[in-house]
C-alpha cells in the first residue's frame, strides 16, 4: 500500500482530480486538473512545482567513498568539483546499464546519490573492504523540483544564499548550493527532469510542507504550478530523457539479453570514461567500443503529421492528439523489416508535432533517416512515416545560461 510523500498534505489538498499513481512505494500525482495541459504549461511558459520525493537518495561518506562512486559509475568523479552534480549511470559485469542517477558532492568524501529503484545492497556489494559508509536517505530528504523560464525569478525571491554560497544567479548549471527557504535549510541544486531552466530543492523530511507553502506564496506572480507526472512526461521526451523500465530496462530485471543495454546503446556513451580506473563493467564496455560500438542506438523521431491526419480522415474521423505520453513500446520499420522499436512517444504542444524516442539498429540511426512507426487507428495497425532526427528535440539556451535579473 503506497504512502504520502513529505508534501502529500499540501499536493493532496490541491489534487483535483484524484489521479494518482505509485511511485517507490509513494502516492504520485499523476495530474492536478482533470487534463495536464496548464502543468505542462508552466513548465514551459511559467514555474511548476514538482514533489520528487519518491526517489530514492543515498548519503555515502567515508574515507573510501570515492574510491566506492569511482568503482560504480562509469564516469571518473575525481573531475566532479566539491558542489557539483554529475547525471551518471552504473553497470553490471557485463557492461550492462543497472540505473541512472545524479551524484552531488557535498564534501572532499562525501556525496548525495539519487536512484530511479533500490540500489543499497549493490553499493554495499561493491563497498566490501572499503572504510565507507552507505545510509538510505529517501525517508529522510524530501525533494522539491521547481522548473519553468520564471523559476529562477521565483528562487530568488523565495531563498535565501548564505555569505560563503554562491548566489542563485551565479548558480551554474549542475552545480548546487546551500541556503534557507521559510528559514528552513536546504540544498539547491540546478537541475531538473524537464529540460528546461529548473532547480531542485533537498529538503529535510519534516520541514518539506514549510518550504512547499513558502515556494506557492512568492511565486503567485510567477504564476507557479503544482505539476504531476503526466505533464513531466512530455516535458522529458521533448527533452530526449530517458526512463528506467519504459526506454530501457534495468539489466537486474531483464528476462532475456536483448532487455538490457549498454550506455551506449541508450544515448549515455557520454557518461563513459574508459581513461578512469578500473570499474563495474569496463572490460565489456572496451570490447563494445573495440568491435565498433553498439549495435544499436537511441534517436528521436519525428512523425509525419499529415500521414497520421490522413488515417484518421480514412477511418472518418477527426484527426486526434493522443492526450498522454504512450510508454508503450511500438514497432518501427524500414520497408517490411522489424529495425527497431519507439518507446516513449508524445505530442509536443511546443513544437506542435508527434515526437519518439527509439530504439534502433545503428544502420538506421543517422538522422534524416526515413523509417516507419507503426501506429494504431480504431484497432487497425498501420504505419506512418518517421525521420531519425538530432536528440534533444527541445533544448532551450536558458536551460544552461545565467538567468536574466
Amino acid at each position: 500500500m503506497p504512502i504520502g510523500t513529505a508534501l502529500h498534505e499540501r499536493t493532496f489538498a490541491a489534487c483535483e482530480s484524484l489521479n494518482y499513481r505509485e511511485w517507490s512505494g509513494f502516492y504520485t500525482v499523476s495530474v492536478y486538473e482533470t487534463h495536464h495541459e496548464h502543468e505542462y504549461n508552466a513548465i514551459r511558459n511559467a514555474a511548476s512545482l514538482i514533489d520528487v520525493s519518491p526517489l530514492y537518495k543515498y548519503r555515502v561518506a567515508g574515507r573510501d567513498a570515492t574510491r566506492l562512486v569511482n568503482r560504480v559509475i562509469a564516469r571518473d568523479i575525481r573531475k566532479v568539483a566539491v558542489d557539483q552534480v554529475i547525471y551518471c549511470c552504473w553497470c553490471d559485469e557485463h557492461g550492462k546499464v543497472i540505473d541512472d542517477g545524479t551524484i552531488t558532492r557535498l564534501g572532499e568524501s562525501a556525496y548525495r546519490w539519487t536512484a530511479a529503484e533500490p540500489n543499497l545492497r549493490w553499493f554495499h556489494q561493491n563497498a566490501l573492504g572499503m572504510d565507507v559508509e552507505i545510509e538510505d536517505i529517501s525517508e529522510q530528504v524530501a525533494a522539491l523540483a521547481v522548473q519553468g523560464p520564471t523559476s529562477a525569478r521565483l528562487m530568488r525571491r523565495a531563498a535565501t544564499i548564505g555569505q560563503t554560497a554562491a548566489g542563485i544567479d551565479q548558480l551554474k548549471y549542475f552545480r548546487v548550493t546551500q541556503g534557507e527557504i521559510a528559514g528552513v535549510p536546504v540544498d539547491i541544486s540546478r537541475t531538473g527532469y524537464s529540460g528546461d531552466l529548473g532547480y531542485e530543492i533537498w529538503i529535510p523530511w519534516r520541514d518539506a510542507v514549510r518550504v512547499w507553502d513558502a515556494l506557492v506564496e512568492h511565486g503567485r506572480e510567477f504564476d507557479v504550478r503544482p505539476c504531476g507526472m503526466l505533464a513531466l512526461d512530455v516535458a522529458r521526451i521533448e527533452a530526449g530523457l530517458i526512463l528506467i523500465d519504459v526506454d530501457y530496462t534495468s539489466s537486474k530485471k531483464a528476462l532475456i539479453e536483448s532487455q538490457k543495454y549498454s550506455p551506449f546503446e541508450i544515448g549515455l556513451g557520454r557518461l563513459v570514461d574508459l581513461k578512469k580506473e578500473n570499474f563495474v563493467g569496463r572490460a565489456a564496455l572496451a570490447a563494445e567500443q573495440k568491435r565498433g560500438g553498439p549495435a544499436r542506438r537511441l534517436v528521436g523521431l519525428d512523425l509525419d503529421w499529415n500521414s497520421i491526419e490522413k488515417l484518421y480522415l480514412d477511418a472518418g474521423l477527426a484527426p486526434q492528439v493522443p492526450s498522454t505520453a504512450s510508454r508503450v513500446a511500438v514497432p518501427v520499420y524500414k520497408g517490411r523489416t522489424q529495425v527497431g522499436k519507439a518507446t516513449s512517444t508524445t505530442w509536443s504542444p511546443t513544437l506542435k508535432k508527434m515526437v519518439a524516442l527509439a530504439s534502433v539498429g545503428r544502420e538506421h540511426a543517422v538522422t534524416g533517416s526515413r523509417l516507419e512507426m507503426e501506429l494504431t487507428v480504431e484497432a487497425v495497425r498501420h504505419t506512418v512515416p518517421a525521420i531519425v532526427a538530432e536528440l534533444p528535440f527541445f533544448n532551450p539556451p536558458r536551460k544552461t545560461a545565467m538567468p536574466p535579473a
